[in-house]
């Protein structure tokens, strides 16, 4: 794309449009408070978050009194937003993750934690009077004020927090308090004794013991919750930022739960495991709505830029029944920057030796107080040909890649809010033998190539309505439909598909109280998929499939919440699918929670997208029908799964280890068995017998020291079918053992040094006995370690620039391609895969940010 045109897409985002102003209503409504801690946050919140033009906050009676334009904001947005900071107010409540994190003097649920107000006398104190001061923390010598911190009078409910400049201002004059107590998000609490003086100046350094506030945790970059029902890891945008990151494929390389493997020696595609199997029995969606999955199963995941990611949501098991029935091993929700927040301006550049390029930039614009947009560009390049394991084939394929996405958010019409966006994708991807890109006979017809095209559309919606006079009930619509063409050539070999699939779901949520949520709704799936092979011939199908499905939340407090629900959805080929699932959690305390999911999945196999390893060889395909009236003559994947998992918070020397351990066993009624073990075919056909696999992890996160934090795991699996002979065979190609540490260090002039190093344990590999001895594989790959690092220097919240190297000590698998100097003939096959091909690699790039701050 020329940059000038690119630049040109920026700047007219940045057009102003104002809004006019409306009359003023005046709201009261209750709102849960305790401290002057509470008042200054809840004014400020209804101010700065819910755009009221004013709020006063009466901490006898609970009530706040807002000021509010319509044409800015609503009494319902003041609301949830007062929720997300932490203060319940009717029903509208904190999410209790939040309402944790708060001081315990603003703890407003926990009635032993509070002092009511008619406890407290009210006798003055003219020895102390009012108390002012400063707030600092030491950084190479300097003074910098800390904005934010929490400070109270120890046994009342009086409180402030500083200001911008660090400063406070505290009235002790009717209260007997002979202790401060100061607090700071991420931080301990310190006590520090009153001895009359009415100024004081508190520096926040290590080492200190009285006027000192000790670092106990940072906000880790991976989050666990301790909260919530389902098993949910959080990817933040920093996490991301440790490495590359340059797709979503490679966005998991600082993660233990997900592994990235190639899915050939030729495409240069990756594609994940969760749990021991293929991605494609994760469920991946965009902001809750399935993206990739289909024909675009493995080319899909370099279709999401990895800079246009916010955070990414892990699941492992079965995910709730309102996302659908396809979730067997785990759920990936991405979470794309907003339209309404974020950066104002982002641009981020990228290169490394192999000669790759990519520009990402990204800005949003508010066009009113309600109407919020923003628009998102990748392109990459890739115009050199290696061949770094002397194999003769490229180790990377060439590739083009352009991809644009235009959001738009819409924010309190009425009762109403919602978003629509289009994102349109171009891939252009050659490779094959080398000597076809850097020889002078480009054109000779000996040569093996391999070329992709493909051009995808998508667009989405989601309208939300919320009566706010009876905000315990809201209704939801999503929307969705993908058009996805694919034109590819291997060898001789034609792999032609397209796509085109609709999705919506229709959701109705009623809350009547704090202990019981119900979710229920209507969803439906389209898929009309035309498929051309070369050698296997043309397949069609056509799918529909409405569904209902209803969930309860039951929660007890804080410690258990059970969650059962049920999903019937028709496919018109394969009948019902009936999706029971169920999930709970208990916390022996506010840092030890237990987990349990059991649950049921469903899918329609893709067996030659999710498959691309079949035509980056000479295979057969020998496709073994039973159910003539099915898509591909085979019935549909059919799963449970069964999860337990453990997560406990240890304090030791004053910092936070986690340590998290689970367990989960997915078992198949049914699964399309790909058997790669007869070299020069691959048969595909239903189960016949049993499929089960088995993970188990453990993973302790810990700051060693005060800016060093280490993420250290072990992940075990058992994976195993029975194939049509009746052998029961581990899955070829799945890691048994794996063990993963990563350091996380940063300096306080805000150097970042992130170091991963992973042992990955012998592969089995497919049966290649009966080819000649020359072209032989061994029964197991070795051993092998794979160590990432990367610097970053980091200058404000402006400019990012790094350096990395992935693959430092160099491992390449030797002979990827069996008959590699044959490639037309029987024996050829790059369909087999369990390394690294492009030895190690060097990076760089920066990123700019311009934001509203």
């Amino acid at each position: 794309m020329n940059t000038k045109y690119l630049f040109s897409i920026l700047l007219v985002l940045l057009m102003y449009t104002s809004g006019s102003s409306q009359e003023l209503y005046t709201y009261q409504f209750e709102v849960a408070g305790l401290c002057g801690m509470c008042k200054e946050r809840i004014e400020k919140t209804a101010i700065k978050k819910g755009k009221a033009k004013s709020a006063i906050y009466d901490l006898t009676s609970g009530i706040l009194t807002i000021e509010i334009d319509h044409n800015k904001t609503a009494v319902s947005e003041v609301r949830w937003e007062l929720a997300q900071a932490g203060h319940d107010n009717g029903d509208f409540k904190a999410p209790d993750d939040v309402y944790n994190a708060l001081p315990l003097c603003c703890q407003h649920r926990d009635m032993e934690n509070l002092i009511h107000h008619e406890e407290i006398s009210q006798v003055p104190n003219p020895t102390l009077g009012e108390i002012q001061g400063n707030i600092y923390a030491i950084e190479d010598g300097k003074e910098i004020p800390l904005e934010g911190a929490t400070i109270y009078l120890q046994g009342t409910y009086i409180g402030t927090q500083s200001d911008d400049k660090g400063f406070f201002v505290l009235d002790n004059s009717m209260s007997k308090a002979k202790k401060l107590v100061v607090s700071y998000v991420g931080f301990e609490d310190k006590i520090l004794e009153l001895n009359g003086n009415s100024e004081v100046d508190i520096y926040l350094t290590q080492g200190e013991q009285l006027e000192t506030i000790e670092i106990k945790y940072r906000k880790r970059t991976t989050e666990v919750s301790f909260v919530n029902a389902i098993n949910v890891e959080t990817v933040t945008r920093e996490e991301l930022c440790k490495a590359a990151c340059c797709n979503l494929s490679e966005s998991f390389e600082t993660n233990p739960s997900v592994d990235v493997s190639y899915s050939d020696a030729v495409t240069g595609t990756k594609q994940i495991q969760m749990l021991g199997l293929a991605g494609t029995y994760v469920q991946i969606g965009r902001e809750l709505i399935p993206d990739v999955r289909g024909i675009s199963s493995i080319y899909g995941l370099g279709m999401t830029p990895g800079p246009w990611i916010e955070s990414i949501q892990l699941i492992k098991g079965t995910g709730s029944v309102v996302n659908g029935f396809e979730s067997i091993t785990g759920q990936i929700n991405v979470e794309l920057k907003k339209p309404e927040k974020g950066d104002l301006i982002f641009l981020n550049g990228y290169t490394n030796i192999g000669g790759r390029v990519e520009l990402n930039a990204n800005a949003r614009k508010k066009l009113s107080d309600r109407v919020h947009t923003g628009i998102l560009v990748h392109r990459k390049s890739m115009r050199e040909a290696h061949d770094n394991n002397s194999d003769g084939f490229t180790d990377m394929p060439i590739e083009k890649d352009f991809v644009i996405a235009n959001r738009w958010k819409f924010m309190d019409f009425g009762n109403f809010q919602g978003q629509v966006g289009v994102k349109y994708s171009a891939l252009s991807h050659e490779g094959g033998y080398h000597d076809h890109f850097s020889g002078d006979d480009v054109n000779h017809e000996s040569h093996w190539r391999m070329f992709n095209e493909t051009q995808r559309i998508e667009s989405w919606a989601k309208i939300g309505y919320i009566d706010q006079d009876n905000p315990e009930t809201s209704v939801a619509l999503q929307m969705s439909y993908v058009h996805h063409d694919q034109n590819s050539e291997f060898g001789f070999q034609q792999f032609d598909a397209l796509q085109k699939s609709f999705y919506s779901n229709l959701i109705y949520q009623f809350i009547p109280n704090e202990k019981h949520t119900i979710r229920t709704g209507l969803s439906y799936q389209m898929d009309v998929v035309e498929e051309l092979i070369g050698k296997a011939g043309f397949f069609e199908r056509n799918e529909h499939i409405p569904g209902a499905y209803l969930e309860y939340a039951y929660k007890d407090d804080s410690k258990f919440t059970i969650i059962p629900g049920i999903r019937v959805d028709h496919h018109n080929n394969y009948g019902l699918f009936l999706t029971p699932r169920l999930h709970a959690k208990y916390n022996l305390s506010d840092r030890s929670i237990i987990r349990g999911v059991l649950g049921k999945g469903w899918r329609t196999a893709n067996i030659f997208a999710e498959n691309l390893g079949i035509f980056s060889s000479a295979r057969v395909v020998n496709l073994i029908e039973t159910e003539s009236q099915n898509p591909y003559g085979l019935k549909a994947e059919e799963a449970l799964n069964l999860g337990l998992s453990f997560t406990q918070g240890i304090d030791i020397a004053s910092k936070e280890l986690i340590i998290s351990t689970d367990f989960y066993r997915t078992q198949f009624d049914n699964q399309i068995i790909v058997d790669y073990e007869t070299p020069t075919e691959v048969s595909i056909y239903n189960l016949q017998g049993e499929s089960y696999s088995n993970s188990f992890q453990i993973k302790l996160e810990y700051p060693v020291l005060e800016r060093l934090d280490v993420r250290v795991a072990y992940r075990l699996f058992d994976v195993q079918a029975d194939y049509i002979d009746g052998i029961r065979l581990e899955k070829p190609l799945v890691s048994k053992h794996r063990a993963f540490i990563n350091a996380a260090y940063k300096t306080k002039s805000d150097w970042h040094f992130d170091s991963t190093l992973n042992f990955i344990g012998q592969k089995r590999l497919p049966n290649t006995q009966s080819n000649p001895e020359a072209y032989q594989l061994e029964d197991y790959s070795p051993n092998y370690m794979l160590w990432n690092a990367q610097i970053m220097k980091r200058w404000g919240n402006k400019w990012d620039v790094y350096v990395g190297a992935e693959n430092i000590l160099n491992y390449k698998q030797d002979n990827a391609i069996i008959a590699a100097d044959d490639a037309f003939g029987q024996y050829f096959d790059a369909s087999i895969v369990w390394a690294p091909l492009f030895g190690a690699n060097i990076y760089a790039g920066f990123r700019m940010t311009i934001t509203d701050e």
